[in-house]
């Protein structure tokens, strides 16, 4: 019997010495290519060259070496089909039993900086990407691997039983179709953003593996956590943890609403979320300051909430939140005795994020239904004071236009329908997720209280009518910010007017589902 032959290619080259060793050991012959058989060669490990196997040299920098019938031949003959092996007898072409393989670092060059387009396109493999599918696709007699973690389990199989196991294979070759469809689908999406197609005709997404979590939203539902193929800095997916368990589904999906929010504020900021709506925003001179006023905006929401801080977490700041029961707190960095201090707390996920990426951030939402994904921009147009209209008699104070500013940027971050209620440095009352206007201008100045006196209020899209700026009115609100647009504007306007409010219209609406 001729003796069976491995193909070995890889760019990757971690543990393939000693599994190359593990298979000569079993009696399997090496067919190896450029890089990857100059690094057996020096490890003294015997290999043929691939023109050795296809009588063909390899030319045009490597871009032709594998794509021959002898390879192909090899690795797509059906070993159970007599046609197949006559015309690989007659054609000299000689099975080949194992494929090891893995590609060309398309990924790898595309994320490095000021990458050049030829670069890129240079690092798409086609050779390795042909070799993994023709061996998945015969893996009832072909054993397939592209990734480094399972050359044990192949080497345990073959010494066990002289072949892995077929259900061993089909595993194999899942993984492969897997490996090589994520890979196209990133080339696809390089492509496609380097012509500016916006809208094309069919959407390749690839995530990898992050997190397997313990339960969904739910303890009967299941959940996994995905990141981007490639990663964004700005997320929550690529902040670090220094302490606590693991995050869970809910985590997960509150400390994203928490870092969106964050990236408003400039000034010291700190935001507390529960259940994807901010309970307290607190903007001040310091980091200290600005705990305060989020604690205070809400101090019984922020229990078993999300804090986000956007500069270190030093140690008064965390003496006051060691006082509360947090599910996470994420910062740029703490302090090593606010590490100390708040580690004391064993569940308290403790979370560390590079705040100078915030602006990087900016990849579309992807949002599923059934049947179907949804994809938008982020919310994240320009606004600044000189868009805005007074719509009305009275023109905002300084003060107020702080404020109104303060809240404006706060909004955007609730659910619809949104109403906030600040001053210019502190969330007072948010009234979120109501299926009317005035319920959510309820709840947000009831939440305020005694607070409500130098207050004003945000609105994320316009009033359908009057009877919201009533409200406010005869709650005390002064000043009002809403995007306009309603064919009722001018009975707000009027309202306004009656109750000495000041409104100013945006012309932007922030709607959040």
């Amino acid at each position: 019997m001729m003796k069976r032959r491995a193909l070995v290619s890889v760019s990757d080259k971690t543990g393939i010495v000693s599994f190359v060793e593990g298979l000569i050991a079993l009696g399997i012959e090496i067919i190896s290519t450029g890089g990857t058989k100059a690094t057996l060669d020096q490890a003294g490990l015997p290999t043929l060259s691939i023109d050795e196997v296809t009588g063909f040299p390899e030319m045009m920098d490597g871009r032709v070496k594998t794509l021959h019938p002898n390879i192909h031949g090899g690795l797509l003959g059906r070993r159970d089909v007599p046609s197949h092996m006559e015309a690989m007898e007659q054609h000299d072409i000689r099975p080949i039993d194992f494929v090891c393989v893995n590609l060309y670092p398309f990924k790898e060059t595309i994320l490095k900086e000021n990458v050049t387009e030829e670069e890129a396109i240079e690092n798409i493999d086609i050779g390795g990407p042909s070799m993994l599918r023709s061996a998945a696709k015969n893996h009832q007699a072909v054993t397939v691997v592209v990734d480094p973690a399972d050359y044990p389990l192949i080497l345990s199989e073959l010494k066990e039983n002289g072949q892995t196991a077929l259900s061993t294979r089909k595993k194999l070759a899942a993984k492969v179709f897997r490996h090589t469809a994520a890979y196209d689908a990133l080339i696809a999406e390089y492509l496609t953003d380097l012509v500016g197609e916006v809208e094309p005709e069919s959407l390749t997404l690839t995530y990898e593996l992050k997190q397997s979590l313990r339960y969904g939203e739910n303890s009967h539902q299941q959940a996994t956590f995905y990141q981007d193929a490639l990663p964004t800095a700005f997320s929550i997916a690529s902040a670090q943890q220094l302490h606590g368990k693991e995050l869970s589904y809910n985590n997960i999906r509150d400390a994203d609403a928490a870092i969106r929010i964050s990236r408003e504020y400039s000034e010291p900021a700190v935001v507390a979320v529960k259940h994807m709506n901010p309970c307290g925003i607190g903007i001040g001179q310091t980091i200290d300051e600005a705990y305060q006023y989020a604690y205070e905006a809400d101090p019984v929401s922020i229990f078993g909430g999300i804090i986000v801080l956007n500069r270190e977490v030093d140690i008064s700041v965390a003496e006051k939140m060691h006082q509360l029961f947090l599910e996470i707190i994420i910062a740029p960095s703490f302090s090593e005795e606010a590490l100390e201090l708040l580690s004391k707390k064993k569940n308290l996920r403790l979370m560390t994020l590079d705040f100078s990426k915030k602006d990087q951030a900016l990849k579309d939402e992807k949002i599923s239904v059934l049947g179907g994904l949804l994809i938008q921009n982020q919310d994240v147009i320009t606004e600044t004071k000189d868009d805005w209209q007074v719509v009305t008699k009275r023109v905002p104070s300084e003060k107020e236009l702080a404020a109104l500013e303060f809240a404006w940027k706060a909004v955007k971050h609730v659910k619809s329908n949104a109403i906030v209620v600040a001053n210019n440095h502190q969330t007072l009352g948010i009234g979120a997720g109501q299926m009317n206007r005035v319920g959510s201008v309820q709840i947000a100045i009831e939440q305020a209280g005694a607070a409500i006196e130098e207050a004003v209020l945000a609105s994320d899209a316009f009033f359908p009518m009057g009877d919201s700026v009533a409200y406010a009115g005869d709650h005390g609100i002064k000043a009002i910010i809403q995007p306009g647009g309603s064919i009722k504007d001018q009975e707000s306007i009027d309202m306004a007017d009656k109750y000495g409010i000041a409104m100013v219209f945006t012309d932007v609406r922030h709607f959040r589902h």
